[in-house]
């Protein structure tokens, strides 16, 4: 048994997010979004620093207006997205998904994060 005792950046957060909108067009058109800003910055180093021209036309062809320079890097984290009818399902080990709730936000969406460690009974579709 490994019992931890120390602060470590390697901890599993287990995090669900789900966002939820008022309609299944409205969720799959976040999934979209979502899954364009991963492909961009998957090819893209963010500069962290400062808003491309690139980057400033692709975050208004994604409806995206409140995420900050430094927030673009977590499109290149390890997560899954996946939709639910009018729910996007969002599940990763990181702890910074600031920018992905706030695209969610930004596109009319109800959200809800919460650790699997905690909730392991809560349904992943949002609806308990």
């Amino acid at each position: 048994m490994k019992i931890w005792n120390a602060y470590g950046s390697e901890h599993s957060m287990n995090l669900v997010m789900i966002g939820c909108f008022k309609d299944a067009g409205a969720a799959e058109a976040a999934k979209d979004a979502i899954e364009e800003l991963q492909a961009y910055f998957s090819e893209h180093d963010p500069d962290g620093e400062i808003y491309t021209r690139e980057v400033m036309d692709l975050l208004s062809r994604c409806k995206v207006s409140t995420v900050a320079a430094t927030e673009l890097e977590q499109f290149r984290y390890d997560f899954s997205v996946n939709t639910d009818g009018q729910n996007v399902l969002i599940k990763t080990d990181e702890a910074d998904v600031s920018a992905i709730c706030k695209l969610l936000i930004d596109r009319g969406a109800k959200v809800q994060i919460y650790s699997k460690h905690d909730y392991p009974e809560e349904v992943d579709s949002g609806n308990e």
